[in-house]
């Protein structure tokens, strides 16, 4: 069963919070939701935190991501692209995958969700929930590539990877190929996602149960924060620096990504 889509208000303070004048069903129109999407909402994980948890109720992420102008992580950011999808006409559906980014050879969870739209007849992945570097929506053919706005190249292959068959995404950045996350086409259900936002979100010891994390996509790269240390990689060029103290912290938050903690809420995050 698929969330609702967008209704007409929705769909307005949708375009308003991604800075754009409606949604477009064509394949120009996907790639330029998502990218508006992930240039204006942040990918963040403070409320896990916080001691807040992650609510997939549609309301709520909708209340949570337009309305109070903040951000969330893959089963938040794509649940909202993909109800925004199906209110402009899209035939789409969610997925889920296993992150293999820093996962070595041991079989990962399935711990990421992003959505398959038919275009044309044509089968394609779109994703405005995996944190870091922008991800192109790519067509589901084997080898098929795409180049993003700071440089990278994105493919998609069909493998068998630890005994399973499956899709998988790579990226290179002029490092070579490297495995970001592999993906069936198998069906999803809301427990399936469930399941595996409540896994993400409570696991102890894993990124987003243990570290701080805010990023954002800009027109040339990416700003991000994990704990105190603040990376902007910007035309192939990359800064990096440590957040001496709450204030300037908060500051950042608030000036760069748009997310608005008060110092409570800062100092409950326990950096400093």
């Amino acid at each position: 069963m698929l969330p609702t889509p967008l209704n007409p208000r929705e769909q307005a303070a949708y375009c308003a919070r991604i800075g754009i004048d409606a949604l477009p069903a064509d394949g120009a129109g996907l790639a330029a939701i998502q990218r508006a999407q992930r240039l204006a909402i942040p990918f963040e994980n403070l409320d896990i935190i916080l001691g807040r948890g992650i609510s997939v109720d549609p309301d709520r992420v909708f209340a949570k991501l337009v309305g109070d102008r903040r951000g969330g992580y893959c089963f938040e950011q794509n649940q909202l692209f993909l109800r925004a999808l199906l209110a402009a006409g899209f035939s789409a559906r969610p997925l889920l995958a296993r992150v293999w980014l820093m996962a070595g050879d041991e079989m990962p969870p399935k711990t990421h969700t992003l959505n398959l739209v038919t275009l044309d007849g044509t089968l394609w992945i779109a994703d405005a929930g995996f944190g870091g570097l922008f991800t192109p929506p790519l067509p589901l053919v084997d080898g098929a590539e795409s180049v993003t706005p700071d440089g990278a190249r994105h493919r998609l292959i069909a493998r068998d990877k630890a005994g399973e068959g499956v899709w998988m995404l790579q990226r290179d950045a002029g490092e070579g190929w490297a495995d970001q996350y592999s993906f069936t086409l198998q069906p999803v259900f809301p427990g399936d996602l469930a399941m595996g936002n409540h896994w993400t979100a409570t696991a102890p010891a894993t990124r987003f149960t243990t570290l701080r994390i805010a990023s954002l996509v800009t027109q040339g790269g990416l700003i991000a924060l994990t704990d105190r240390s603040f990376t902007e990689r910007e035309d192939g060029q990359t800064r990096a620096h440590e957040i001496a103290d709450a204030e300037n912290y908060r500051r950042v938050l608030d000036e760069r990504f748009g997310l608005m903690l008060d110092a409570r809420e800062v100092a409950a995050l326990g950096l400093f």
